[in-house]
């Protein structure tokens, strides 16, 4: 699905009521004060501010999201809320327009199924957080493949299933990317969506 359909897609969703959300990463995440986080797809900005609330005044976070009516969304959030010690940056999750090791920790929430290449986003994580930084990611993945007549259904991708992988497929990317340990904070039981099979989990690592 290109890069244009994506974002009127989501510039709508900005305004309505619909919650992609398939999980609660940002209630294990424990950001700490004085610390940089990212939150990957960060929507209308919920997590962003809750986060830059806890990193306090010597904190920042960054909130990435490709939708120009999301990040204009979570700009207006954060005046109205007076937050400060935040940014909104439009970028792909493939090529995250931040520099090298600069998050303590990244977060995400149903968002990494989307990507179209879903190793260069973990790639991309591991490059951008310092030794030592963690990530604590929501996300779907398929008991089996996914026909590839749905990959590129703007509406299905749009579901959070038609662009998920295999639960081997996801720790492999994981692996490759240089997250030796990954810990499975919570798995869901397999449940249908749209004309998948899928489970959400919630999973944790470190960048050695």
């Amino acid at each position: 699905m290109e890069v244009k359909e994506i974002n009127n897609r989501y510039s709508e969703l900005a305004e309505s009521e619909c919650c992609l959300s398939c999980g609660g990463a940002i209630t294990y995440a424990e950001p700490k004060t004085g610390e940089v986080c990212v939150d990957l797809g960060s929507g209308r900005g919920t997590d962003v501010l809750r986060m830059a609330e806890s990193v306090g005044e010597t904190g920042f976070v960054y909130g990435i999201d490709i939708s120009i009516g999301m990040l204009e969304k979570a700009r207006r959030n954060a005046e109205k809320f007076g937050v400060t010690n935040v940014a909104f940056l439009r970028s792909e999750l493939e090529k995250i327009e931040l520099p090298d090791t600069v998050a303590d920790l990244v977060i995400s929430n149903c968002t990494l199924n989307h990507a179209s290449d879903k190793q260069a986003v973990w790639n991309e994580i591991h490059r951008i957080l310092k030794k030592g930084g963690r990530f604590v990611i929501s996300d779907i993945y398929a008991t089996k493949a996914i026909a590839d007549e749905y990959k590129n259904d703007p509406v299905a991708v749009a579901e959070c299933w038609a662009g998920s992988v295999t639960r081997e497929a996801y720790m492999q990317q994981l692996e490759k990317a240089g997250f030796a340990s990954v810990e499975i904070i919570e798995e869901s039981a397999p449940y249908a969506k749209g004309n998948a099979e899928v489970a959400s989990f919630t999973i944790a690592g470190k960048k050695e």
